[in-house]
């Protein structure tokens, strides 16, 4: 069963061919990178070799000489193309420059080369590296947390366990038991990504204001919210430009993100108040105390969550022609602005009968090409997130 099937089937083209172009696969922790990695490897064209630098402490480049060495010779000793794998790349210190020797080493010595896949779930340090020294040697696969319809056909999940458990694979286990699923959740995820993906290998100087904002945010995705609010919430903050580079990370990290209110005018696009949004929608529940059952009593409560998953589902999707946005002025406003190459629609939540919805004024001062108000009777929910938002255009 085949998962992330577009970035597998390209993936799969790319080796049997024969590239020697680095291939680097990019994406948060636990969303498929190593089982898309074993898929590949399954194939009888081709000799799969996998290492993990994640618990490497010292020696790093002792470390990745001696594998890729290995690899090397079994590639001399075998009929078939020999694919290196190395997962969590970004945990060697200069990667980026050991890999750039071993492979130009190889091509000025006429070495029959190895074919390397690169894993990282860092996306700023393995950007940095990927610049700085593998200009023109690599391409990059960029993997987004799982959408429903791949977590429907895997667990069978229904639209409404989306909602309250997200889209991590790896916790569908526990979901039958939620306080385990809580905890899981808490410490082998949230706990995992923030200690190692961003306290470890960035500089933070306040870390607790980092945990601080990521609570925050994840209490209020959905919702509009700007930093200088923030501020008035958080006594250890300064200034608005450190909150703004630690969402930055967080958004890295595939935790949370700030999205843009949608503006002609880019520079406004870029001072607007961010709407928080969680990438994830397991970050909310289980942060929260309701349980799945309860979760769904509340129906403006339930109502937040649900747009929140919707965010998460739209954003799993986006890519360089697809852009998430939302839209405010004044009492009006806009859930979900999506843009597709040059077209956009306007796309408005409504699950409790109390919100009033902006898209009649949207849809007067920009004329979008096409707005969706969703409902029961026609575009429900539940059908949306079964979709790839680009069949909306």
């Amino acid at each position: 069963m085949n998962f992330h099937r577009d970035i597998y089937s390209e993936l799969d083209t790319r080796l049997s061919q024969g590239s020697k172009l680095i291939q680097v696969i990019v994406g948060p922790r636990q969303v498929g990178k190593t089982t898309l990695v074993k898929q590949l490897f399954q194939s009888k064209l081709r000799l799969g070799v996998y290492h993990t630098a994640d618990a490497i402490l010292s020696n790093g480049a002792q470390w990745l000489e001696s594998i890729y060495n290995e690899a090397q010779l079994m590639q001399k000793q075998s009929d078939l193309p020999v694919v290196l794998a190395i997962d969590e790349i970004q945990k060697i210190f200069n990667w980026s420059e050991i890999i750039k020797k071993l492979v130009d080493q190889d091509k000025f010595n006429d070495d029959q080369s190895i074919q390397l896949i690169l894993l990282g779930s860092s996306h700023w340090l393995l950007q940095k590296g990927l610049s700085e020294s593998l200009a023109g040697r690599f391409e990059q696969w960029n993997l987004r947390h799982w959408t429903y319809q791949e977590l429907k056909t895997a667990f069978n999940l229904t639209p409404e366990e989306y909602v309250f458990f997200g889209a991590y694979p790896g916790t569908f286990e526990f979901y039958h038991d939620e306080d385990r699923w809580r905890s899981y959740v808490r410490n082998a995820l949230i706990e995992t990504v923030i200690t190692k993906d961003v306290l470890l290998m960035h500089r933070i100087e306040k870390p607790a204001l980092l945990r601080s904002l990521f609570e925050l945010g994840i209490q209020y995705s959905g919702q509009i919210l700007s930093y200088t609010q923030v501020l008035g919430q958080m006594q250890e903050a300064k200034n608005t430009t450190t909150l703004s580079h630690y969402l930055d990370l967080l958004q890295q990290a595939g935790l949370l993100c700030g999205l843009q209110k949608f503006a002609i005018d880019k520079a406004r696009q870029r001072s607007s108040s961010p709407k928080w949004q969680v990438m994830n929608n397991a970050l909310v529940s289980s942060l929260g105390v309701e349980t799945f059952s309860e979760a769904q009593i509340n129906l403006k409560s339930w109502g937040r969550k649900v747009e929140s998953a919707i965010g998460a589902h739209l954003l799993s999707y986006q890519k360089e022609d697809l852009k998430l946005f939302y839209w405010n002025e004044s009492n009006a406003e806009v859930d979900f602005v999506i843009q597709w190459k040059d077209k956009y629609v306007g796309l408005e939540v409504k699950i409790s009968k109390d919100k009033v919805s902006g898209l009649h004024r949207f849809a007067n001062q920009f004329k979008p090409y096409k707005i969706y108000q969703l409902s029961e009777e026609g575009l429900s929910w539940q059908k949306l997130i079964g979709m790839d938002p680009r069949e909306l255009f």
